[in-house]
C-alpha cells in the first residue's frame, strides 16, 4: 500500500512537471507570435528598429534604448511625440559621446538624425515650436495613462495574481502592462530632462513636482520595469511570470522572507516587496544592490529546484522541505567543509543538526553573496572559504543579538563596504602581481599567479593574516624592487633538468631495467648466487638516482623558500638528509658484499644484512604504494591518517595537497590501466633484451680483450682501460634507442586499444549529414536512456513523440 502511494506521488510529480513545461513552451511560442504581429511600420536606422540600433557603449550607461523603444511604439499614435523622444535621445547621445569615439556611435547618430529629418519633413513645412514640447509631451502622458487605464490594469492584475493560477489571458495582460509601463517611464524621463533644461516657470515647476510625486508613490511603475533574470522577486506586484506561480518558487520565496528568529532590522522595510534575509546581509556587510538582487533570485531558484526533485505532495500553503534546504546547504558549502576538515578547524557552526533551516539558508546566501562580489578572487576557492569562515562567525554573533548591527570588519562609509574592506586589498595585490609579469615575458619565479595566492590558504598559517586581512601582511605586500613576496609552494625555473625531474620515476625504472637486463645478458641467462649478487647492484643505483632527483628539488626550489609552507620545506630537508644517509649506507654495504664475495670461506654476513635492508625498504615502499595507488586500500589509507605516526611516513612518501587528494580511480579502471602498461613494458623489455642488449654482449667481450689497438686519434681514456671509449660508442646509440622506443610501443598499443574501444562504442558510424538527419528521431530516446534516470524514460519518450508528430 505504501509503495503504491509513493508511486502515485512520483507519478503526480512527473505529470505536474510535464504540464508545467507544456504551459511554459506554449506561452513562449505565443509571446513570440504576438511580438511578430505588432502592427505599424516604425522608423528604422539601417533597416533596424530605433531601439535595436543603439550601440552598446550608449545603452549601458543611459536609457536611450528605452526612450527609442517608446518612440517606436507610439510612432503611429503621435508622430510629433515620437519626434520629441528621438530628439532627446540624440541630445543624450551627443552629450555622452560628443566626438563619436564609441563603436557604431557615428553611424547611430547619422541614422537617428536622418530619422528626425524625415519626421520634420512630414510636417509639410509647418513650423515647429519646441517651446511647447514639454506641454505636448505632458498632455500625451496624461492622455496615454488615462486611455490605457493603468489603475484598473493594476487592480485586475493583482486580482489575477491572488487567484494563484496562470492563464494565457493573464500572460497577455502582463505583457501589455509591461509595455505600457515602459512607455510611461520613458515619457517621465524625457519630461524630467526637458524641464531641467528649460527656463523655470509655473508650468514646469508643477510638472517637476508631479514627476517627483509619481516616481515616489507609483511603486508599480518602478517595480514592473526592474530587470530580472527568470523570476521577478524585487516587487510584490510584479508582472505575471509563469515561474512565479510554481509552488516550489512560492515556497522558496517564503523561506527567504522568514525573519521570525532574526534580530530586528534597524531600517525601513522595502516598499516594493517584503523584507528578507538578503536585506539583513546587505545591512550587516554592505553588499552591492545588484549583487543582492542577483543572488536573491539564484538562491530562490536553487531551493525551488531542490524541492521539485523531492516530488513531495504540494499542500495549500507550499513550504520548503528541510531535506531540500539541507541538500542545497551541503552542495554549496561542500568545499568549505572539506577545507575546514583538511586544516583541522571547526566549521562556523556547531553541528549540522544544531543549525535550523533558516540559518542554513542564511549561510548559503552569505556564501553566494561573497562569491558574486569577489571579482577575480572567485578564482581562489580556498580564499573564498577563508572569507566565508570569518564572516560566518561574525554573522553568528549578530544573529544572536536582538537588533542587527553592521559587522566590524566591513565598517565604512557607503554601501560597498564589503568590496572596499575585504575584496579590494586582495584584488589590488593580485593586479600588481599580474602587471609584474611583463606580459608573460617575466620568469615564473618573478611574480605570483592565482595558484600562489590560493595555495596560501592550504595551511593553517593563513589564519595569521587576521580578520579583516591586515594590510601590512606579507600576503598583501605588493611587488617592489627589493621587497616582494615569493612563490607559495612551487616555482618554475626554465631548464632542461626538468626532463629528468618531471619524469624521474620513468627514467629510474628504465635505467634500472637496462642495468638488470645487461647483467643477465652478460651472464648468459644463468641465475646463480654470483649473478644475484651482481643484480643487487641495482640497490645503490636506485638510491643514487633518487638522490640526484632530490638534489634537483632543492636547487629548483630557490625562489620559494621564504614563503613556502613549513611542511613543504621540512619534507624537502628530511628527504635530502634521508637519501644522503641511505645512499651512502647502501653503497657501503654493497662494497662490503663484493669484498666478501672475493673472500674464501666467508659466512656472507654483509650479504644477509644487505638483503635484509633492501627487503625491508622494498616492503615499506610496497605498503605505501598499495595505500596510495590501489583503490581498494584508499579507505585503509584514510583511516591511518588519524595516527600521527602513519601520517608522518605517508607525508614523507608523498606530499599532501588540498586539491586532488580524493581523486581515485575505480578498481576496474585501475586494473585496465595496469594491464595496458604491463603489456607495453613486456613487449619493450622483450624486444630490448633479445634484439638490442644480448647481440652486443659478444662484441663487447671481444673489444675488452683487445690490448694492442692503435687509434688514429689520440686517446686518453680507452688506453689502459679496456677500450672503454670504444665500448661507450658501441652502447650509447643502443641506450638512446632503448630509452625512446617506449613511445613506439605506446603508440602501437594505444592505436590497437583505441580502435577496439571506438568500434565497441560505434564511433564513426555517422559519416555524413544525411545519416545525422536520420538519427534525429532516435537521438532523444538514446539521450534519455544513457543520461537520464530510468523512471523518467517512459514520460520523456512520450513527450518527444508527441512533439515530433505535432511539429
Amino acid at each position: 500500500m505504501a509503495s503504491s502511494t509513493s508511486r502515485r506521488r512520483r507519478g503526480g510529480g512527473l505529470e505536474r512537471v510535464a504540464d508545467n513545461w507544456e504551459r511554459l513552451v506554449r506561452a513562449a511560442l505565443k509571446r513570440d507570435r504576438d511580438h511578430l504581429r505588432v502592427g505599424g511600420a516604425p522608423a528604422a536606422v539601417g533597416g533596424q528598429r530605433l531601439a535595436d540600433a543603439v550601440p552598446a557603449s550608449l545603452g549601458r550607461t543611459t536609457n536611450i534604448e528605452q526612450i527609442l523603444q517608446a518612440a517606436d511604439d507610439i510612432e503611429v499614435e503621435d508622430p510629433n511625440v515620437a519626434r520629441i523622444l528621438c530628439e532627446q535621445a540624440y541630445t543624450m547621445a551627443q552629450n555622452l559621446d560628443p566626438s563619436s569615439e564609441g563603436r557604431g556611435v557615428l553611424q547611430f547618430k547619422t541614422g537617428l538624425a536622418s530619422v528626425i529629418k524625415q519626421k520634420l519633413a512630414k510636417k509639410d513645412g509647418a513650423p515647429i515650436d519646441r517651446q511647447n514640447d514639454v506641454q505636448v509631451l505632458w498632455n500625451f502622458y496624461l492622455e496615454y495613462k488615462s486611455r490605457c487605464r493603468v489603475d484598473d490594469m493594476q487592480r485586475e492584475q493583482e486580482r489575477l495574481r491572488e487567484s494563484g493560477t496562470f492563464s494565457t489571458e493573464m500572460g497577455n495582460r502582463a505583457m501589455k502592462m509591461k509595455k505600457v509601463f515602459a512607455t510611461l517611464r520613458a515619457l517621465l524621463d524625457v519630461l524630467e530632462n526637458l524641464v531641467g533644461q528649460s527656463p523655470t516657470d509655473r508650468l514646469h515647476r508643477q510638472i517637476l513636482e508631479e514627476i517627483k510625486r509619481i516616481k515616489r508613490s507609483d511603486a508599480a511603475l518602478r517595480g514592473e520595469l526592474m530587470p530580472y533574470n527568470i523570476v521577478p522577486l524585487d516587487t510584490s506586484s510584479s508582472v505575471a511570470n509563469i515561474f512565479g506561480f510554481f509552488p516550489e518558487v512560492i515556497a522558496a520565496t517564503a523561506a527567504i522572507q522568514n525573519c521570525e528568529d532574526l534580530p530586528r532590522f534597524p531600517f525601513d522595510t522595502p516598499q516594493l516587496r517584503q523584507k528578507d534575509i538578503f536585506d539583513l546581509l546587505q545591512y550587516v556587510f554592505g553588499f552591492q544592490e545588484d549583487n543582492i538582487r542577483n543572488q536573491r533570485e539564484n538562491v530562490v531558484l536553487m531551493l525551488a529546484n531542490a524541492q521539485s526533485r523531492l516530488s513531495l505532495q504540494i499542500g495549500s500553503e507550499p513550504k520548503i522541505d528541510e531535506m531540500a534546504v539541507t541538500d542545497v546547504f551541503c552542495k554549496v558549502l561542500d568545499n568549505y567543509i572539506k577545507w575546514c576538515r583538511y586544516l583541522g578547524r571547526r566549521v562556523a557552526w556547531t553541528s549540522l543538526e544544531a543549525v535550523n533551516k533558516n540559518r542554513k539558508i542564511i549561510l548559503v546566501a552569505l556564501y553566494f553573496l561573497i562569491w558574486g562580489e569577489a571579482a577575480n578572487i572567485r578564482f581562489l576557492p580556498e580564499c573564498i572559504c577563508y572569507i566565508f569562515h570569518n564572516m560566518a562567525k561574525e554573522l553568528d554573533g549578530i544573529l544572536d543579538s536582538s537588533v542587527a548591527e553592521t559587522a566590524k570588519s566591513c565598517t565604512t562609509e557607503g554601501s560597498t563596504s564589503f568590496l572596499e574592506k575585504i575584496i579590494t586589498p586582495i584584488y589590488d595585490t593580485m593586479a600588481a602581481e599580474a602587471e609584474n609579469n611583463k606580459d608573460g615575458k617575466a620568469a615564473h619565479s618573478a611574480w605570483r599567479n592565482y595558484d600562489d595566492f590560493n595555495e596560501y590558504f592550504w595551511s593553517r598559517s593563513c589564519f595569521e593574516l587576521g580578520w579583516p586581512p591586515a594590510e601590512g601582511s606579507k600576503f598583501l605586500r605588493k611587488p617592489a624592487k627589493r621587497k616582494r613576496t615569493g612563490k607559495t609552494n612551487f616555482v618554475e625555473h626554465r631548464t632542461f633538468l626538468h626532463l629528468y625531474r618531471s619524469f624521474h620515476r620513468l627514467w629510474i625504472f628504465l635505467l634500472l631495467m637496462f642495468q638488470l637486463l645487461a647483467i643477465i645478458a652478460f651472464h648468459h641467462g644463468k641465475m646463480d648466487i654470483d649473478t644475484i649478487r651482481i643484480l643487487l647492484s641495482a640497490g645503490p643505483a636506485f638510491f643514487v638516482l633518487n638522490f640526484i632527483e632530490c638534489c634537483l628539488d632543492v636547487i629548483l626550489m630557490f625562489g620559494a623558500y621564504k614563503t613556502a609552507r613549513g611542511f613543504a620545506i621540512s619534507r624537502l630537508v628530511i628527504r635530502f638528509l634521508w637519501l644522503t644517509a641511505v645512499s651512502t649506507f647502501v653503497t657501503y654495504l654493497y662494497v662490503k658484499v663484493l669484498e666478501e664475495r672475493d673472500t674464501r670461506n666467508s659466512d656472507s654476513t654483509y650479504f644477509r644484512i644487505y638483503g635484509l635492508v633492501l627487503g625491508g625498504y622494498a616492503a615499506v615502499r610496497i605498503m605505501f604504494a598499495l595505500m596510495a595507488k590501489i583503490p581498494a586500500c584508499h579507505r585503509l589509507s584514510s583511516f591511518s591518517d588519524r595516527s600521527q605516526f602513519f601520517q608522518f611516513f605517508k607525508w614523507i612518501y608523498q606530499e599532501r595537497y588540498y586539491v586532488g587528494r580524493g581523486l581515485y580511480e575505480s578498481i576496474s579502471d585501475y586494473a585496465r590501466y595496469v594491464i595496458f602498461w604491463v603489456v607495453i613494458l613486456a613487449c619493450k623489455f622483450t624486444f630490448a633484451y633479445f634484439l638490442q642488449i644480448r647481440p652486443l654482449v659478444e662484441p663487447t667481450n671481444i673489444i675488452v680483450q683487445l690490448h694492442d689497438l692503435k687509434y688514429s686519434w689520440h686517446d686518453l681514456v680507452s688506453r689502459g682501460n679496456k677500450n672503454a671509449l670504444t665500448i661507450l660508442s658501441l652502447w650509447a646509440p643502443v641506450l638512446a634507442i632503448y630509452l625512446m622506443d617506449i613511445h613506439i610501443w605506446y603508440t602501437l598499443l594505444s592505436a590497437l586499444v583505441g580502435g577496439v574501444m571506438g568500434a565497441r562504442d560505434r564511433l564513426g558510424e555517422i559519416r555524413s549529414i544525411e545519416m545525422l538527419h536520420k538519427r534525429f528521431e532516435s537521438f532523444p530516446e538514446a539521450f534519455a536512456k544513457n543520461l537520464s534516470a530510468s523512471r523518467f524514460l517512459t514520460l520523456f519518450s512520450i513527450f518527444v513523440n508527441l512533439n515530433f508528430y505535432d511539429s
